[in-house]
């Protein structure tokens, strides 16, 4: 059963699944879609053309479906397409994509995205990734299954972030970040691997001391990167996890890539 409170505001044409619960003074746009069992607290905003998966858990406050803080936006309809079992809590922002981007802002499931947290135009946001509070996306970031970004940390327009890492506190991140990575500070730089998240996601010993030594390698001082890279390809070739940095690193990107500080 659908449950909405009687000083909520939902339009006649908003899209609301099976359980959906609204609370008071809450907005629901007309070209929403909540999926069964979502929940929203009060005072929420959802507006645009967003589409918001089952069972999430939107908390007071939280603006979703906004139009893009770009410039360039002259009111195209755009999107943005959360999945399902997310934790959005209070004064989460996330905007619609745009029209000079890929018109559309996506948001995986699973996720937990704390307090202040904001995701930008044209992001595309994996599946189980944390936010801690007031961590920002600038637009067309694209960050992978299984991000931890750190309170007040912030990464630049364009620039991607691997699988399994992890951006510590108030870090200032304008370079893409490898797979598996931990980095740190303003700007911040390359500080190992993200090796608490790997073991508690049960990735083995072995396997984590194989990434090691790819790492060691791959930012060693020796020879060019590019030959570190070429070397690291042909000596871990059988690893898919190491292999998984190399496409990484081998993809076009628009951003360098974030690399140690020091000697490793």
């Amino acid at each position: 059963m659908t449950t909405i409170h009687p000083t909520a505001i939902v339009d006649p044409a908003a899209e609301l699944g099976e359980g959906v619960t609204v609370g008071p003074y809450s907005l629901i746009g007309p070209h929403v879609r909540l999926g069964a069992r979502s929940r929203v607290a009060s005072h929420v905003v959802i507006e645009g053309c967003a589409e918001i998966g089952e069972g999430c858990d939107i908390h007071p406050f939280a603006n979703l479906g906004a139009p893009p803080q770009h410039a360039g936006h002259k009111g195209e309809p755009t999107r943005l397409v959360v999945g399902d079992r997310n934790i959005i809590r209070e004064h989460v922002t996330m905007h619609c994509g745009t029209v000079m981007g890929r018109g559309v802002t996506t948001v995986g499931s699973d996720g937990f995205f704390m307090v202040g947290v904001h995701i930008a135009h044209d992001c595309v946001v994996g599946d189980h990734v944390t936010m801690v509070n007031n961590a920002t996306l600038g637009g067309h970031v694209r960050v992978e299954d299984y991000v931890i970004m750190g309170g007040l940390s912030a990464a630049h327009q364009y620039i991607r972030i691997g699988r399994h890492a992890f951006v510590g506190g108030m870090a200032g991140v304008n370079h893409d970040v490898i797979p598996f990575g931990n980095v740190w500070g303003n700007h911040a730089h390359l500080e190992g691997l993200n090796l608490v998240g790997l073991k508690r996601r049960g990735f083995s010993r072995e396997t984590i001391n194989t990434l090691r030594a790819a790492y060691r390698l791959l930012f060693a001082e020796e020879g060019t990167f590019q030959e570190r890279v070429d070397d690291a390809a042909a000596t871990f070739a059988g690893s898919p996890e190491v292999m998984e940095i190399i496409d990484f690193i081998r993809a076009d990107s628009s951003r360098p890539l974030t690399t140690p500080q020091r000697e490793i």
